[in-house]
């Protein structure tokens, strides 16, 4: 709704820079540039409102997913589980796990949790060693507390093994 009612100003003020002279165009140019300014301003101003209102930080959590090379594990989807419930699934396209292997960092889920103790769990499926099916999971036990909690799901190459370790590390 924000988005059109923002492309039909810019539209009428092109209609109007077609009737006006040329400094007169230059004064809307001007004035037009500091218009979409303040709705970027503002814009930027109701998102962080709106992530403040749904999300506060007392109950806030983030949970990110991050990899390294990816010589011993390729991607292809993750379950994410919070106290033995399913809070969100992804299923990754080749970019999205290149943009990983770059050192991406995606954002999985951020929801609400009460103050306490809970357990997030994540199941990896993928291709591992040798192009093989590979599943693994891995689960974390963490303190939520009155600030907010970030969580990442880290899966790193290891040398020595020559398989894929997935980890949980708090931020």
């Amino acid at each position: 709704m924000k988005k059109h009612i923002v492309s039909s100003l810019f539209v009428l003020f092109a209609l109007c820079l077609k009737t006006v002279s040329a400094e007169q165009q230059s004064q809307v140019a001007d004035q037009l540039q500091a218009l979409k300014k303040e709705v970027i301003a503002l814009n930027r101003d109701l998102f962080v409102l709106e992530e403040d209102l749904l999300f506060p930080s007392s109950t806030q959590v983030a949970v990110y997913i991050s990899m390294d090379v990816g010589e011993y594990f390729k991607l292809d989807a993750l379950e994410l589980k919070i106290d033995d419930k399913s809070v969100t699934s992804h299923l990754y396209t080749a970019s999205q796990v290149d943009a990983l292997y770059r050192g991406g960092v995606q954002k999985l889920y951020v929801g609400n949790l009460a103050q306490g103790e809970h357990q997030i769990s994540a199941f990896f499926t993928g291709i591992g060693p040798e192009n093989r099916p590979y599943k693994r999971a891995t689960s974390f036990v963490f303190n939520k507390e009155s600030d907010a909690k970030s969580l990442e799901l880290s899966i790193t190459d290891s040398s020595a093994k020559q398989q894929p370790e997935f980890s949980v590390v708090e931020l």
